[in-house]
């Protein structure tokens, strides 16, 4: 089956699926609607991996038999449909984690969360194939508005319902402003085809207008990827969504808007007539390392299991961001593998998290401790999570941060340092965790006053019959997708395609001829190297050695906290200060950032 048939196809399966389980699950036990939605499942992994076997040209389909700058195409490149089918792969283990997750009190809404699940894959799967800007906007506000729903689908509890507001104010926000830049464009190329809006912005100056369609383009993408100053309601939708839902949102949602940013910078504005790839590269390696940062540092003073993966995801997606900016295919393939990596490691922690809300009711760190004993085996594979999120080899996280760090020195050789940080940081706070729930090290962690509001001590339990035994599929599920995670630096057949989909995806002019002329959309330059290296292995084991070191240190001086009135204290009380959880501080601070990209690349262009 070609390419023509097969990209319509991974759109609308889950589109059907959605579909289908909507309706019948009125009818259906849940057991039905789990066999329905495994089916589609299974189906959309299936048609996602004949696109990916298709090698290394781009697969493109004129919808109607318009041409593509009348009509809507959708084109796949190796790492538009790598992303699709990472988010199958996440949805199937998502559904397969979801069949006793929930006990519905109601018959007839046993199909409502699979078929939003489908929706909101729809809206993904979408999103990285199509080859047209506002499409990609539609998309991206149907998997926006699936999100939304997903978040707050405990309706009979406030807290999420609150959350899913926020999610969804901030984000609409973001969409506003995303359209007013589409409609900036179309009105400077009169084109909407990604590919032939680039050719038209070769026909004219670099100016503001161009500079500022660019900014409010990228303000969804970048709210999406919760980048700082944009990431303030992914830490409060991740603590009240459910944990399936939050598997899905860090796997591999705020990935998307890494890639949407790449997309549209590489495809639409790199050329004549855009935004100066000096500007770019220093404007998001800027917004990289502060995202990094600040994330990781926010990472390490939660006590909210959920929180602080969120806050885990925030410093990822810096790192993320940093390798898209470095303007190389070498940068692109790091952050390619390490996106494919990570979406698998955060999805297996998140579950296993859930895990923990099962059995417990709590995701509080502290009102845990030793109390996950029994659960051997998830200590275990939380331990193996945290070594992963480190970069440790052989996992695929590892070999992506070596790939972008190689990157970097090439042109900014200090950057290895903050993948270091942010990376034995955030993974440093797992394994504290780890450490304390699973097998009671160190002491009694005291409250603090303060943290009462974001401990997770007292989560209603996902589940209606806590006292049940644990289904075996929460615990297959991680284990599966940390095994992914590490074939996935552990297979050069894979990281190879990714490399050579990476050197396509740095040809615009390739991918423009394609499109619009059906022409063979191939790399024509060098391949970038993606085999592990002394250095990278060097540098995943140190981040990982100083990942399990601070853990140690920390889960045995828990009673030597900083002092109330130290530089460091009153710092980390700032930061918690910008966490408000009032929804007008996170617009404010959209404006601030909208307005600060502007000046950025304004003044560099």
């Amino acid at each position: 089956m070609t390419g023509q048939y097969l990209l319509p196809l991974a759109v609308v399966t889950p589109l059907l699926a959605s579909a289908l389980l909507a309706v019948a699950g009125r009818r259906l036990p849940r057991t039905g609607c789990d066999v329905i939605a495994t089916g589609a499942a299974v189906a959309e992994v299936v048609c996602l991996s004949l696109l990916w076997t298709r090698g290394g040209e781009l697969a493109t389909a004129y919808l109607g038999g318009w041409p593509a700058r009348l009509g809507v195409v959708l084109a796949a490149d190796r790492l538009g449909v790598g992303l699709a089918l990472l988010a199958a792969v996440l949805v199937l283990a998502v559904v397969v984690y979801s069949w006793r997750y929930f006990d519905e009190p109601e018959q007839e809404r046993a199909g409502v969360f699979p078929a939003l699940l489908f929706l909101f894959e729809a809206g993904m799967v979408g999103f990285a194939l199509t080859g047209d800007l506002f499409n990609a906007f539609v998309f991206f506000e149907l998997m926006g508005a699936a999100a939304y729903a997903l978040t707050g689908y405990r309706i009979e509890d406030p807290r999420p319902l609150q959350g899913a507001l926020t999610f969804g104010i901030v984000n609409s926000f973001a969409a506003y402003c995303s359209l007013l830049g589409i409609g900036l464009v179309y009105a400077r190329t009169g084109e909407l085809n990604l590919a032939g809006i680039g050719r038209q912005m070769a026909e004219h100056h670099t100016d503001m207008l161009t500079v500022v369609a660019f900014v409010l383009v990228s303000t969804a993408l970048l709210v999406k990827a919760a980048a700082v100053p944009f990431h303030f309601w992914l830490p409060d939708a991740h603590a009240v969504a459910p944990t399936p839902v939050s598997m899905l949102m860090s796997g591999v949602m705020v990935e998307l808007g890494v890639y949407g940013i790449a997309r549209v910078y590489w495809t639409v504005f790199a050329g004549p007539g855009g935004i100066p790839h000096q500007a770019f590269r220093t404007t998001l390696i800027v917004l990289g390392v502060v995202t990094a940062l600040l994330g990781a540092a926010m990472c390490w003073q939660q006590r909210h299991l959920k929180r602080l993966l969120a806050f885990s995801t925030v410093s990822h997606v810096g790192l993320f961001l940093i390798g898209v900016a470095l303007l190389s295919a070498d940068g692109v393939v790091g952050s390619a593998v390490y996106i494919a990596a990570h979406g698998c490691v955060k999805a297996a922690l998140f579950a296993l998290t859930g895990v923990l809300l099962d059995r417990y009711g709590s995701v509080d760190e502290h009102g845990l401790h030793g109390r996950g004993r029994p659960l051997t085996l998830v200590g275990v594979l939380f331990v193996v999570g945290g070594l992963a999120l480190a970069g440790m080899p052989p996992f695929g996280t590892g070999l992506g941060k070596a790939l972008t760090e190689h990157a970097a020195t090439h042109t900014q050789p200090w950057l290895p340092v903050v993948f270091v940080a942010a990376s034995s940081l955030t993974a440093g706070a797992v394994l504290r965790c780890a450490l304390g729930i699973f097998w009671g090290v160190g002491p009694v962690p005291r409250t603090p006053p303060g943290e009462r509001e974001t401990t997770g001590e007292g989560e209603e339990p996902e589940v209606r019959s806590p006292g049940r035994p644990l289904p075996p599929a929460m615990i297959i599920v991680p284990a599966v997708l940390l095994a992914l995670a590490a074939l996935a630096g552990a297979v050069p057949a894979f990281t190879a395609a990714l490399g050579g989909g990476s050197a396509a995806f740095t040809d615009p002019a390739q991918y423009a001829a394609a499109v619009l002329t059906g022409g063979r959309h191939r790399p024509v330059g060098p391949l970038p190297d993606t085999a592990w290296s002394a250095s990278g292995v060097l540098l995943g084991l140190l981040s990982a050695a100083l990942a399990c070191a601070v853990a140690v240190v920390a889960v045995h001086r828990r009673t030597s906290r900083v002092r109330d009135d130290g530089p460091t204290a009153r710092a980390v009380r700032t930061l918690r200060r910008l966490h408000s959880g009032h929804v007008g501080d996170y617009l404010a601070w959209l404006a601030v950032g909208v307005a600060v990209l502007c000046v950025a690349i304004g003044s560099q262009s």
